[in-house]
């Protein structure tokens, strides 16, 4: 069969379960993962004939699609940042708009690092080269510390904690999970991508949770769906994804973000910050939490889709 008839197929199977723009990149997605053929062959080479064992795999694939299993499921990976990371039932899949999260992390911290890096110049000018190395203890602050301290709590995949090592290869990364089953898949994703990470199977709404480690940065991307919600999320996350990962109370749809709040309290250094992934209808309810914890600074970000998304706040 003709590669350019097995993309028909898929587009004829899957119309009006998924846009033609998703189920393109089923297809494609399934071309590199099992036949190492890039996105743009069809373009340069139109008449590809496959062989039957060629196709076997497009077609188990695709009748997996229409039960709208998701397609990093039956792949068993994911892309974030990237890197590559193994998936399955236990961990949610990792999105662009936590990307963004970690994005924001890593921000923040090139910011400072250049900030200090001109202070220390104009010292250089004025001062010998000794008195600027003495200066430098004295304008750094935590985030420009070579050994931070980081805490991703909630941790699934992995992402999040691996992609902050991967590009913080100084820094200390820690990464907190209730879930048995998703720090297995963690381990792996950091064996995979080459990290050291701690990780500790812990909850973080356990009241006796106490952790005898000062971190900078507490990053996270909890549970925030409320139950009324369900109906706007889609079929192939809500009969998939974890349950554990995903879902909170209607009647207490900041559990997680109070325990953080009260955590970081805790745990953070001076001027420590906490990175939050959010439900984007309580923006102004989760910033009120962490000014009820005495947190400044407090900042909502959208995404890329125009949503209050992400929060940051500083521990005075």
């Amino acid at each position: 069969m003709l590669l350019r008839d097995v993309k028909n197929i898929f587009q004829k199977d899957l119309e009006g379960v998924y846009p033609k723009e998703e189920i393109d990149a089923f297809f494609y997605g399934c071309i590199e993962h099992f036949l190492h053929m890039e996105r743009f062959i069809l373009a340069i080479k139109p008449d590809i004939v496959l062989t039957k064992e060629e196709e076997q795999p497009l077609f188990e694939t695709l009748a997996q699609l229409k039960q709208e299993k998701p397609l990093q499921y039956i792949l068993g990976v994911a892309h974030f940042m990237d890197l590559e990371f193994k998936v399955n039932e236990h961990v949610l899949i990792p999105r662009p708009e936590t990307e963004e999260l970690v994005q924001w992390v890593l921000d923040d911290l090139n910011n400072q690092k250049s900030e200090v890096g001109d202070q220390i110049s104009d010292i250089l000018k004025k001062q010998n080269h000794s008195d600027a190395e003495r200066s430098r203890s004295v304008i750094s602050t935590p985030l420009n510390d070579h050994h931070i301290r980081i805490l991703d709590i909630g941790t699934g995949s992995g992402c999040i904690a691996i992609a902050l090592a991967k590009n913080l290869p100084n820094a200390k990364v820690y990464a907190l999970d209730v879930s048995e089953e998703a720090l297995k898949v963690a381990q792996e994703n950091a064996k995979k991508n080459q990290v050291d990470i701690e990780f500790i199977h812990k909850s973080i709404l356990d009241p006796q949770l106490d952790i005898e480690l000062p971190f900078d940065i507490i990053v996270s991307n909890p549970p925030y769906i409320r139950d009324l919600e369900k109906s706007e999320i889609h079929r192939n996350v809500k009969e998939h994804e974890p349950h554990l990962a995903l879902f909170v109370p209607d009647d207490d749809a900041l559990i997680f973000y109070k325990a953080i709040a009260q955590f970081a309290q805790r745990h953070l250094s001076k001027n420590g910050l906490v990175y939050l992934e959010i439900n984007q209808y309580l923006g102004e309810e989760t910033k009120s939490v962490f000014k009820a914890h005495n947190f400044s600074e407090i900042e909502l970000r959208k995404d890329i889709f125009g949503n209050d998304r992400m929060l940051k706040a500083k521990t005075t």
